[in-house]
């Protein structure tokens, strides 16, 4: 990436930490909400980052972004979520430049993620960018750059079947739930909390285990009445959440809050209980598990269970790097067309100014001349000596830093 693309001195960064070394308790210290996005971007607007990208899901924390040195894009983090710098250091991961934009591609793609072909991210890196533009802390650079990655991950679905078959935590969960009880249609399910995940859980719930009598319980009842619409559940209130899960066989967790929301006191029941905690972090206590009827199963379980799909999802990897490539290729040769566009006007300002001056000239010295037409020929002149320019610029055995120096020298161009 090159220095004209960004403020003097600085570089582009990735700062972040993923489900590869960072388990779910320290991914939820890092975990940043909307709230504390915003305040990120508005601080990096203060401190004068030119442009940044804060991304956070269940499997990582990523800050995208120019700046003199990666550390000020950590504090960032750290000052805005739970975490401290000592944590982050233990599992993080920063790029830099072109490493960083290959990271990013990788990340957007869906090829880094803990399910491979998993194109969640896709939406959220979506939502990222609209907070970024809103606090208007986005420049040319990271607004092509997430484009690029976009249009890369739609080839890659529509290209390869890298995201064929269903294969996300949430079904995952419904797999581990139809491999381990027995019965299912006849058991007691509840769902507690709408987050995302919870969500889609429960709609493979009913897509595949023809249970039709799931019970939902949110703390905001008509956020959960929404949902139940939706798929046919029946709503509780919050305040009977012991009760109803007395009455369970599996309860679902999904409430995607800082602290547990399940803890040993509220299970009063004897019959076995499957508690599944799709929480980052953990949702459920891991007291529950003093009890001898209660199974956990955690996200980080689900995720591992790498079913036939995945491995079958796995030949199409290379398919999906060269689509990468091609995508990647385009935005390093926009890159370098950035880099040379401003030389590019100035020496057709230049050669218009000199055009100009002669046209005046010739005026004056014939009374018959046709202005109309010299100023179409020359024109056409300057348009093709500054093609002959670009292209030399654009060839990859030119070395276009040497060759704008000269340009500029030759033409005397102050290319600002």
């Amino acid at each position: 990436m090159e220095p004209h693309l960004r403020a003097k001195g600085t570089n582009f960064y990735t700062i972040g930490l993923s489900y590869k070394k960072a388990d779910a308790a320290i991914r939820g210290h890092f975990s940043v909400s909307d709230e504390a996005r915003e305040a990120i971007l508005k601080e990096a607007k203060e401190d004068g980052v030119e442009a940044l990208l804060v991304t956070s899901t269940c499997n990582r924390t990523e800050l995208h972004g120019f700046a003199q040195h990666p550390f000020q894009l950590i504090k960032l983090l750290c000052e805005h979520t739970h975490g401290t710098v000592e944590e982050f250091e233990k599992v993080a991961y920063v790029h830099k430049n072109s490493k960083a934009v290959a990271h990013l591609f990788r990340v957007g793609t869906g090829l880094d993620s803990q399910i491979l072909g998993d194109f969640e991210i896709i939406s959220q890196l979506k939502t990222s960018f609209k907070a970024s533009k809103k606090i208007e802390i986005t420049n040319p650079f990271l607004e092509r750059l997430v484009n690029a990655v976009i249009q890369a991950s739609k080839r890659i679905k529509n290209e390869t079947e890298i995201s064929s078959g269903a294969t996300s935590v949430s079904f995952a969960s419904v797999q581990y739930i139809l491999r381990n009880v027995k019965n299912i249609s006849d058991k007691n399910i509840l769902l507690f909390g709408t987050g995302k995940i919870g969500r889609n859980t429960c709609e493979n719930l009913v897509k595949h285990t023809k249970n039709d009598h799931i019970v939902l319980i949110n703390r905001t009842k008509d956020k959960a009445e929404r949902i139940a619409g939706k798929f046919n559940l029946v709503v509780k209130d919050y305040a009977n959440i012991q009760s109803e899960i007395k009455e369970s066989d599996i309860l679902i967790v999904a409430t995607g809050a800082q602290n547990p929301t399940i803890s040993k006191q509220l299970i009063h029941s004897e019959k076995p209980l499957l508690i599944l905690d799709l929480s980052i972090p953990k949702n459920v206590s891991d007291d529950v598990t003093e009890l001898s009827n209660v199974t956990l199963i955690h996200l980080d379980h689900l995720s591992k269970m790498t079913d036939d799909t995945l491995e079958r999802r796995k030949q199409y990897i290379p398919q999906a790097e060269g689509i990468i490539e091609e995508v990647k290729l385009e935005f390093d040769s926009w890159l370098e067309t950035r880099k040379f566009a401003p030389t590019i006007k100035a020496l057709k300002k230049k050669l218009t100014t000199l055009k100009e001056a002669e046209i005046n000239l010739q005026r004056k010295k014939y009374t018959d001349f046709d202005e109309e037409q010299a100023d179409i020929i020359s024109s056409r002149i300057i348009q093709k000596i500054t093609n002959h320019f670009a292209n030399h610029l654009k060839d990859e055995e030119t070395s276009a830093d040497e060759s704008i120096e000269l340009i500029q020298k030759v033409f005397q161009l102050q290319n600002k």
